[in-house]
Protein backbone atom coordinates (compact mmCIF):
# COMPACT_ATOMS: atom_id res chain seq x y z
CA UNK A 1 0.00 0.00 0.00
CA UNK A 2 1.32 3.38 -0.77
CA UNK A 3 0.10 6.94 1.09
CA UNK A 4 0.25 10.40 -0.83
CA UNK A 5 1.90 12.83 1.39
CA UNK A 6 0.25 16.10 1.07
CA UNK A 7 3.46 18.54 1.46
CA UNK A 8 1.58 21.49 4.07
CA UNK A 9 3.18 25.15 2.54
CA UNK A 10 4.63 26.73 5.60
CA UNK A 11 3.29 30.01 6.16
CA UNK A 12 6.16 32.65 6.02
CA UNK A 13 6.18 35.58 8.29
CA UNK A 14 6.31 39.31 6.49
CA UNK A 15 9.09 41.54 6.35
CA UNK A 16 7.41 43.61 9.21
CA UNK A 17 7.46 40.51 11.48
CA UNK A 18 10.78 39.68 11.19
CA UNK A 19 11.83 42.92 11.97
CA UNK A 20 10.02 43.19 15.42
CA UNK A 21 11.40 39.27 15.99
CA UNK A 22 14.82 40.89 15.31
CA UNK A 23 14.38 43.85 17.86
CA UNK A 24 12.96 41.72 20.55
CA UNK A 25 15.79 39.26 20.28
CA UNK A 26 17.96 42.30 20.50
CA UNK A 27 18.58 42.23 24.16
CA UNK A 28 20.41 45.58 24.59
CA UNK A 29 17.81 47.73 22.65
CA UNK A 30 14.99 46.00 24.16
CA UNK A 31 17.04 46.97 27.78
CA UNK A 32 17.02 50.67 26.82
CA UNK A 33 13.66 50.91 25.51
CA UNK A 34 12.88 49.32 29.06
CA UNK A 35 14.56 51.92 30.65
CA UNK A 36 13.28 55.12 28.87
CA UNK A 37 9.52 53.49 28.78
CA UNK A 38 10.26 53.63 32.98
CA UNK A 39 11.27 57.16 32.73
CA UNK A 40 8.21 57.99 30.89
CA UNK A 41 6.07 56.65 32.89
CA UNK A 42 8.15 58.19 36.30
CA UNK A 43 7.89 61.49 34.49
CA UNK A 44 4.12 61.62 34.28
CA UNK A 45 3.40 60.26 37.55
CA UNK A 46 4.72 64.16 38.36
CA UNK A 47 0.98 65.43 39.53
CA UNK A 48 0.68 62.31 41.57
CA UNK A 49 4.05 62.66 43.48
CA UNK A 50 3.46 66.27 44.06
CA UNK A 51 0.09 65.97 45.28
CA UNK A 52 1.39 62.85 47.37
CA UNK A 53 4.22 64.69 48.40
CA UNK A 54 1.99 67.92 49.56
CA UNK A 55 4.55 70.42 47.63
CA UNK A 56 4.12 73.02 44.48
CA UNK A 57 7.34 72.64 43.14
CA UNK A 58 6.79 75.69 41.35
CA UNK A 59 6.09 78.41 44.27
CA UNK A 60 8.79 79.45 46.75
CA UNK A 61 9.05 78.11 50.13
CA UNK A 62 11.61 79.77 51.82
CA UNK A 63 10.14 79.10 55.22
CA UNK A 64 8.68 75.18 55.31
CA UNK A 65 9.28 73.26 57.82
CA UNK A 66 9.35 69.73 57.02
CA UNK A 67 9.45 66.76 59.61
CA UNK A 68 12.10 63.52 59.84
CA UNK A 69 12.06 60.95 62.41
CA UNK A 70 10.07 62.97 64.53
CA UNK A 71 12.38 66.32 64.33
CA UNK A 72 10.55 69.31 62.90
CA UNK A 73 14.04 70.16 59.67
CA UNK A 74 14.18 73.70 57.94
CA UNK A 75 13.78 73.59 54.32
CA UNK A 76 16.46 76.07 54.06
CA UNK A 77 19.02 75.85 56.66
CA UNK A 78 20.88 78.57 58.16
CA UNK A 79 24.30 78.60 56.33
CA UNK A 80 27.33 77.52 58.62
CA UNK A 81 30.13 78.47 56.50
CA UNK A 82 32.26 81.77 56.75
CA UNK A 83 30.12 84.49 58.83
CA UNK A 84 26.74 82.34 59.12
CA UNK A 85 25.32 84.71 56.53
CA UNK A 86 22.86 83.04 54.04
CA UNK A 87 20.75 79.84 53.72
CA UNK A 88 21.92 76.53 52.01
CA UNK A 89 18.59 74.47 50.92
CA UNK A 90 18.28 70.97 52.42
CA UNK A 91 20.06 68.42 51.32
CA UNK A 92 18.69 64.73 49.95
CA UNK A 93 16.74 63.06 52.62
CA UNK A 94 16.16 59.84 49.96
CA UNK A 95 12.82 59.57 51.65
CA UNK A 96 10.11 59.70 49.00
CA UNK A 97 7.28 62.19 49.12
CA UNK A 98 9.61 63.84 51.69
CA UNK A 99 12.47 65.74 49.56
CA UNK A 100 14.06 63.20 48.26
CA UNK A 101 16.65 64.77 46.44
CA UNK A 102 16.59 67.79 48.71
CA UNK A 103 15.50 71.48 47.98
CA UNK A 104 16.69 74.09 45.46
CA UNK A 105 17.97 77.20 46.56
CA UNK A 106 14.36 78.55 46.72
CA UNK A 107 12.93 75.77 48.38
CA UNK A 108 11.47 73.56 46.11
CA UNK A 109 10.95 69.86 46.04
CA UNK A 110 14.02 68.96 43.37
CA UNK A 111 12.51 65.63 43.04
CA UNK A 112 8.79 67.13 42.25
CA UNK A 113 10.72 69.52 39.62
CA UNK A 114 12.26 66.56 38.31
CA UNK A 115 9.71 64.76 37.35
CA UNK A 116 7.77 68.16 35.80
CA UNK A 117 10.91 69.02 34.01
CA UNK A 118 11.01 65.55 32.61
CA UNK A 119 8.01 65.45 31.34
CA UNK A 120 8.50 68.98 29.62
CA UNK A 121 11.45 67.87 28.35
CA UNK A 122 10.01 64.90 26.81
CA UNK A 123 6.98 66.36 25.77
CA UNK A 124 9.20 68.92 23.71
CA UNK A 125 11.75 66.70 22.46
CA UNK A 126 8.88 64.09 20.44
CA UNK A 127 6.64 66.67 19.51
CA UNK A 128 8.78 68.51 17.75
CA UNK A 129 10.28 65.60 16.33
CA UNK A 130 6.83 64.89 14.77
CA UNK A 131 7.23 68.65 13.28
CA UNK A 132 10.86 67.96 12.26
CA UNK A 133 9.67 64.44 10.01
CA UNK A 134 5.95 66.12 8.82
CA UNK A 135 8.41 69.15 7.52
CA UNK A 136 11.52 67.05 6.43
CA UNK A 137 9.70 64.18 4.62
CA UNK A 138 7.24 66.55 2.72
CA UNK A 139 10.24 68.69 1.84
CA UNK A 140 11.99 65.69 0.69
CA UNK A 141 9.25 63.55 -1.05
CA UNK A 142 8.59 66.95 -3.46
CA UNK A 143 12.29 68.01 -4.12
CA UNK A 144 13.13 64.19 -4.79
CA UNK A 145 9.90 63.09 -7.21
CA UNK A 146 9.57 66.63 -8.97
CA UNK A 147 12.70 67.72 -9.59
CA UNK A 148 13.82 70.60 -11.39
CA UNK A 149 13.24 73.99 -10.56
CA UNK A 150 11.08 72.86 -7.10
CA UNK A 151 14.48 70.51 -6.23
CA UNK A 152 16.69 73.72 -7.10
CA UNK A 153 14.68 75.69 -4.48
CA UNK A 154 13.92 73.60 -1.97
CA UNK A 155 17.45 72.14 -2.01
CA UNK A 156 18.79 75.63 -1.90
CA UNK A 157 16.68 76.13 1.32
CA UNK A 158 17.84 73.31 2.68
CA UNK A 159 21.62 74.37 2.05
CA UNK A 160 21.30 77.64 4.23
CA UNK A 161 19.87 75.68 6.93
CA UNK A 162 22.57 73.52 6.90
CA UNK A 163 24.99 75.92 6.75
CA UNK A 164 24.23 77.31 9.95
CA UNK A 165 25.78 75.76 13.10
CA UNK A 166 22.65 73.91 15.08
CA UNK A 167 23.13 75.61 17.78
CA UNK A 168 23.68 78.88 16.77
CA UNK A 169 20.93 78.66 14.23
CA UNK A 170 18.56 77.62 17.52
CA UNK A 171 19.94 79.93 20.06
CA UNK A 172 19.65 82.83 17.66
CA UNK A 173 16.06 82.32 16.89
CA UNK A 174 15.42 81.13 20.28
CA UNK A 175 16.48 85.26 21.45
CA UNK A 176 14.06 86.62 18.81
CA UNK A 177 11.22 84.71 19.75
CA UNK A 178 11.29 84.31 23.42
CA UNK A 179 11.82 88.18 23.36
CA UNK A 180 8.54 88.70 21.58
CA UNK A 181 6.93 85.68 21.21
CA UNK A 182 5.01 84.84 17.05
CA UNK A 183 1.93 85.96 15.55
CA UNK A 184 1.11 83.84 12.52
CA UNK A 185 -2.11 85.96 10.93
CA UNK A 186 -4.67 84.66 13.92
CA UNK A 187 -2.84 83.18 15.75
CA UNK A 188 -0.40 84.23 18.99
CA UNK A 189 2.11 82.06 20.36
CA UNK A 190 3.28 84.12 23.77
CA UNK A 191 6.53 84.19 24.94
CA UNK A 192 5.90 81.63 27.83
CA UNK A 193 4.88 78.81 25.95
CA UNK A 194 6.10 75.54 25.24
CA UNK A 195 5.44 75.91 21.51
CA UNK A 196 8.51 78.22 20.88
CA UNK A 197 11.15 75.53 21.41
CA UNK A 198 9.15 72.65 20.18
CA UNK A 199 8.81 74.66 16.71
CA UNK A 200 12.62 76.56 16.79
CA UNK A 201 14.07 72.73 17.34
CA UNK A 202 11.49 71.40 15.05
CA UNK A 203 12.57 73.47 12.41
CA UNK A 204 16.24 73.50 12.72
CA UNK A 205 16.92 69.38 12.51
CA UNK A 206 14.92 69.54 9.01
CA UNK A 207 17.56 69.62 6.72
CA UNK A 208 18.70 66.32 8.85
CA UNK A 209 15.67 64.51 7.91
CA UNK A 210 15.19 65.94 3.92
CA UNK A 211 18.66 65.14 2.44
CA UNK A 212 18.01 61.67 3.48
CA UNK A 213 14.60 61.14 1.91
CA UNK A 214 15.35 63.35 -0.80
CA UNK A 215 17.91 60.81 -1.89
CA UNK A 216 16.02 57.54 -1.42
CA UNK A 217 12.89 59.34 -3.49
CA UNK A 218 15.51 60.50 -6.56
CA UNK A 219 16.25 56.52 -6.57
CA UNK A 220 12.96 55.45 -6.00
CA UNK A 221 11.76 58.23 -8.74
CA UNK A 222 13.59 56.01 -11.17
CA UNK A 223 12.83 52.25 -10.25
CA UNK A 224 10.71 50.35 -12.58
CA UNK A 225 7.53 50.51 -10.47
CA UNK A 226 7.14 54.10 -10.46
CA UNK A 227 8.09 54.64 -14.23
CA UNK A 228 5.91 52.21 -15.23
CA UNK A 229 2.82 54.20 -12.87
CA UNK A 230 3.85 57.29 -14.41
CA UNK A 231 3.39 55.94 -17.78
CA UNK A 232 0.17 54.83 -17.42
CA UNK A 233 -0.81 58.25 -16.15
CA UNK A 234 -1.09 57.44 -12.31
CA UNK A 235 -1.43 61.13 -10.74
CA UNK A 236 1.88 62.77 -8.73
CA UNK A 237 0.02 63.00 -5.74
CA UNK A 238 -1.01 59.23 -5.63
CA UNK A 239 2.19 57.74 -6.58
CA UNK A 240 4.18 59.53 -3.40
CA UNK A 241 1.27 58.70 -1.67
CA UNK A 242 0.77 54.54 -2.61
CA UNK A 243 3.70 53.56 -3.86
CA UNK A 244 6.98 55.90 -2.55
CA UNK A 245 5.89 57.10 1.29
CA UNK A 246 5.43 53.20 2.12
CA UNK A 247 9.43 52.63 0.63
CA UNK A 248 10.31 55.05 3.14
CA UNK A 249 8.34 54.27 6.14
CA UNK A 250 11.54 52.02 7.79
CA UNK A 251 14.09 54.95 7.55
CA UNK A 252 11.61 57.36 8.96
CA UNK A 253 10.66 55.44 12.03
CA UNK A 254 14.15 54.60 13.03
CA UNK A 255 14.89 58.65 12.70
CA UNK A 256 12.12 58.44 15.61
CA UNK A 257 14.60 57.65 19.00
CA UNK A 258 17.56 59.37 17.37
CA UNK A 259 15.69 62.53 16.53
CA UNK A 260 14.10 62.65 19.84
CA UNK A 261 17.69 62.17 21.36
CA UNK A 262 19.03 65.09 19.52
CA UNK A 263 15.85 67.25 20.27
CA UNK A 264 15.97 66.63 24.04
CA UNK A 265 19.98 67.35 24.07
CA UNK A 266 19.18 71.01 22.15
CA UNK A 267 16.09 72.20 24.20
CA UNK A 268 18.60 71.06 27.55
CA UNK A 269 21.04 73.58 26.12
CA UNK A 270 18.12 76.03 25.20
CA UNK A 271 16.90 76.03 28.59
CA UNK A 272 20.08 76.12 30.50
CA UNK A 273 20.47 79.39 28.85
CA UNK A 274 16.91 81.06 29.67
CA UNK A 275 16.05 80.92 25.84
CA UNK A 276 13.93 77.28 26.16
CA UNK A 277 11.76 76.28 28.21
CA UNK A 278 10.30 79.58 31.00
CA UNK A 279 9.43 80.22 34.11
CA UNK A 280 7.61 78.98 36.08
CA UNK A 281 7.63 76.19 33.86
CA UNK A 282 10.45 73.86 34.21
CA UNK A 283 12.71 71.49 32.64
CA UNK A 284 15.69 69.20 33.04
CA UNK A 285 18.04 72.16 31.35
CA UNK A 286 15.93 74.75 33.61
CA UNK A 287 17.26 72.45 36.60
CA UNK A 288 20.75 72.54 35.84
CA UNK A 289 20.77 76.03 35.78
CA UNK A 290 19.27 76.41 39.30
CA UNK A 291 21.86 74.12 40.82
CA UNK A 292 24.53 76.32 38.68
CA UNK A 293 24.86 77.96 41.92
CA UNK A 294 24.67 75.14 43.91
CA UNK A 295 27.45 72.72 42.92
CA UNK A 296 29.79 72.96 45.94
CA UNK A 297 26.96 72.71 48.50
CA UNK A 298 23.85 70.76 47.16
CA UNK A 299 25.69 69.44 43.84
CA UNK A 300 22.69 67.04 43.42
CA UNK A 301 20.10 69.47 42.14
CA UNK A 302 21.89 69.64 39.08
CA UNK A 303 23.67 66.15 39.02
CA UNK A 304 20.13 64.75 39.11
CA UNK A 305 18.74 66.28 35.76
CA UNK A 306 22.36 65.72 33.87
CA UNK A 307 22.19 61.99 34.86
CA UNK A 308 18.60 62.15 33.75
CA UNK A 309 19.35 63.40 30.29
CA UNK A 310 22.77 61.44 29.71
CA UNK A 311 20.33 58.17 30.77
CA UNK A 312 17.37 59.28 28.73
CA UNK A 313 19.43 60.11 25.62
CA UNK A 314 21.71 57.00 26.00
CA UNK A 315 18.29 54.67 26.02
CA UNK A 316 17.24 56.84 22.52
CA UNK A 317 20.21 55.77 21.09
CA UNK A 318 20.38 52.17 22.06
CA UNK A 319 16.86 51.72 20.71
CA UNK A 320 17.70 53.95 17.51
CA UNK A 321 20.30 51.93 16.53
CA UNK A 322 18.86 48.52 17.07
CA UNK A 323 15.47 49.69 15.95
CA UNK A 324 18.00 50.34 12.27
CA UNK A 325 19.50 46.85 12.38
CA UNK A 326 15.98 45.29 12.27
CA UNK A 327 14.35 47.35 9.60
CA UNK A 328 17.27 47.73 7.73
CA UNK A 329 20.90 46.15 8.07
CA UNK A 330 22.20 48.08 5.00
CA UNK A 331 20.93 51.20 5.70
CA UNK A 332 23.21 54.60 6.15
CA UNK A 333 20.91 56.82 8.16
CA UNK A 334 23.12 59.57 10.36
CA UNK A 335 21.86 62.19 12.05
CA UNK A 336 25.73 63.69 11.71
CA UNK A 337 27.15 66.15 9.53
CA UNK A 338 29.47 64.44 6.51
Amino acid sequence: MSSDVVAVPRKTRGPWALAFAKLTGNKAAMAALTVFVLIVIACLSAPLYARWAGVDPFVSTLDAIITIDGQDVPVMEQSTEGLGLGYTPLGPTWRLGNYFLGADNQGRDVMARMLYGGLNSLLISAVATVLTLLLGTTTGLVAGYFGGVTDTVLSRLLDILWAFPIYLLAISLSIVMIAQGITIGPITIESGSLWLPIIIIGIVYVPYVARPIRGQVLSLRNSEFVLAAINLGVPGSRILWRDILPNITTTLIVFVPLMMALNMLTESALSFLSIGVQPPAASWGTIIQDGQALLYTRPIVALAPGIAIAISVMALNVFGDGLRDALDPRSKVRLGRD
